[in-house]
């Protein structure tokens, strides 16, 4: 099955720019940073917390207030202070600034973002080893197309919790990409992703894809309750109606419950 053709809710920009404004998953002790670039307002309270950080040297603070002035949302789009807070993560060595810093100095170039992606990916950098990952399987770069090598740098990202990649590795898994089919992988990897809040990039597509092999009964049972459960999540209405279709009355009904407790164990911060 390759869910690429279904209803797909997520499409991976294949341009480097955009890194600098893709989810990231933060180490657990900053997950209130990473939280706050996806909230529609911020308080009192939230900038004052987030400034305080990042003036006095919280180098993941600096890094993701260098994020916000770069979105342009929550703040209004500023490139020479988003310059200057990646700037000073960077000269502390936060590795993900060096590469946002590696990025804008490489003027968009392909042989210069390689180098980026190169060594920040050495440092560990998940957002680094994706993008390489999405470069191997989509030829661009290296001059090659290598399923292997790309779910060998997905893998790595998914790893060290990149919700992107972990989807992406999900995919490999379904499709057979790089790796020998398995279905039942395949779910482990999509639900991964799933369980992430907000639902934005890698997470609706693990969303999505997880309720196509509940469809299917691929890897896990079939079960359209489930399948509804999570296209409802995913916020994919087509998939949705599909799923509704084959289900009786108080299915849909327990299916509706499931999407309201889960929503409530897994708050979204950007509703509020």
């Amino acid at each position: 099955m390759n869910h690429r053709t279904l209803a797909p809710t997520f499409l991976f920009i294949l341009f480097v720019g955009s890194l600098l404004t893709a989810q990231q998953t933060p180490d657990s002790t900053n997950n209130r940073l990473a939280t706050i670039l996806h909230l529609p307002v911020l308080t009192s309270d939230d900038w004052r917390v987030l400034f305080s950080e990042a003036e006095s040297g919280n180098v993941a603070a600096q890094y993701w207030l260098g994020r916000i002035y770069d979105a342009g949302r929550l703040l209004p789009k500023d490139g020479e202070k988003s310059a200057r807070w990646f700037q000073k993560s960077a000269e502390q060595g936060y590795a993900p600034a060096e590469f946002a810093v590696c990025l804008m100095h490489a003027n968009r170039k392909d042989a210069e973002s390689e180098q980026c992606m190169w060594r920040a990916a050495a440092k560990g950098v998940p957002e680094a080893e994706f993008w390489i990952g999405v470069a191997y399987d989509q030829h661009l770069w290296f001059g090659i197309t290598d399923k292997r090598e790309a779910f060998k740098w997905f893998k790595l990202a998914a790893e060290h919790g990149y919700v992107d990649a972990e989807a992406e590795l999900g995919q490999c898994y379904d499709d057979g990409d790089g790796v020998e089919q398995n279905y039942a992988v395949a779910a482990e990897w999509y639900r991964k992703a799933a369980e992430h809040v907000p639902n934005l990039g890698g997470a609706g597509y693990g969303r999505n894809n997880l309720g196509l092999l509940y469809m299917a009964g691929q890897g896990v049972p079939k079960d359209y309750v489930q399948a509804y459960l999570w296209f409802s999540l995913a916020d994919n209405e087509a998939n949705l109606n599909a799923a509704r279709a084959e289900m009786t009355p108080p299915q849909i009904l327990q299916a509706q419950q499931m999407a309201d407790e889960w929503k409530k164990q897994h708050p979204d911060p950007a509703i509020y």
